[in-house]
């Protein structure tokens, strides 16, 4: 679209320097100029809230008596949604069936500003529903509808199309894999190549696709499970040293994933011990979290690569980046189920996190 992308000069990117609520706030200001495409799997996230006072006689199970039901937009949706509700324009595109959830899914993506365009509805799959009961803030259980990733597999041509379509006139690209069957090689290739002829950043929230090639990928985000498995590494208990040392099982998975994978930055998230930042070119570096009261973790990776390609779209470094991402995951963390970050929720983190001198989350 014209803007300036500073991602044209690596040598710009290395510094690591903390994040100021003076910089968000200017690249807050940047985010309304920008279109995000989000490309992936879309689902339905439904809620049925309410209070558990007794066991029910019929078998060892709580009786919930239900106040209220809600649905909000999951997977991809839930990142465009994300990327909208920090100001900018967020595109998705993805498979829904023909079916009542999904139409329910294109209300609420429409009744929060989200254009439904790249959506392609078939008959042949189910869309994927997720319903999370919730008793007094605690989730109890939950129920999946989906169909299975042949299905949505053999949509794959008519999306690359829509796909192609709808990046022509964006300021970045995201592809989000929850392995529901939408992303595989072709769909990648699709996406990576028009982010190198328009010269604007690609992200990848990768899930159990660890056959996928994704050269040139600007940032990827898995969190430390799913980097362990796609290195094949075995998963480690983490203890971040003094100072902000990087532990050795955690170097290696980021190296290996760096070298397979040749993503200009590669984040992985580590919960409440913060993000471990490795650029391709510049230091790697744990950047570290303040514990705060947790709710829900639901949709927080979602938060977080949002926040993460829509700060690199808008100029920002790795490091502010993740830093920002950190803040707006911490956000949501703090909310029951599916969330999002709005700019005056991230803004206020920033500052409370920059008077106590710590990077919250």
């Amino acid at each position: 679209m014209g803007f300036y992308h500073p991602w044209h000069f690596p040598n710009e990117r290395k510094g690591l320097s903390m994040l100021t609520r003076a910089r968000a706030a200017e690249l807050l200001g940047i985010f309304p100029r920008l279109r995000i495409l989000v490309a992936g799997d879309m689902m339905l996230d439904r809620y049925v809230f309410g209070t558990v006072e007794r066991i029910s006689p019929e078998a060892p199970v709580p009786v919930l008596h239900v106040h209220r039901e809600e649905s909000r937009p999951g997977g991809a949706s839930n990142v465009a949604l994300n990327i909208q509700s920090l100001g900018a324009m967020g595109l998705v595109c993805g498979v829904t069936g023909e079916d009542a959830a999904g139409d329910e899914l294109e209300r609420v993506l429409g009744a929060a500003g989200l254009p439904v365009t790249g959506i392609v509805r078939v008959e042949s799959v189910q869309t994927t529903v997720k319903t999370r009961v919730i008793a007094d803030r605690q989730q109890i259980v939950r129920v999946d509808r989906e169909s299975t990733p042949a299905e949505f597999g053999a949509v794959g041509a008519e999306l690359r199309d829509r796909v192609a379509a709808c990046a022509e006139d964006v300021d970045a690209v995201l592809i989000e894999d929850y392995g529901k069957g939408v992303v595989d090689q072709t769909l990648v290739d699709v996406l990576l190549a028009s982010a190198a002829v328009r010269g604007i950043p690609a992200g990848f929230d990768p899930k159990d696709n660890h056959q996928l090639q994704i050269p040139w990928m600007t940032v990827a985000t898995p969190n430390y499970r799913e980097a362990c498995m796609a290195a094949g590494i075995a998963e480690q208990p983490l203890s971040v040293g003094d100072g902000g040392a990087i532990p050795a099982g955690l170097r290696d998975t980021g190296a290996v994933l760096a070298g397979r994978w040749q993503t200009e930055c590669l984040m992985i998230t580590l919960g409440p011990r913060g993000v471990y930042v490795r650029p391709a070119e510049g230091d790697e570096q744990i950047l570290p979290t303040q514990a705060r009261a947790v709710f829900d973790v639901s949709g927080a990776g979602d938060t977080f690569i949002a926040t993460a390609v829509l700060s690199l779209a808008a100029g920002a470094s790795y490091a502010e980046a993740a830093q920002m991402a950190n803040y707006a995951s911490g956000v949501v963390v703090g909310k029951v189920g599916t969330a999002t970050c709005n700019r005056g929720e991230l803004l206020d983190f920033v500052e409370q996190c920059e008077e106590t001198g710590a990077t919250c989350v």
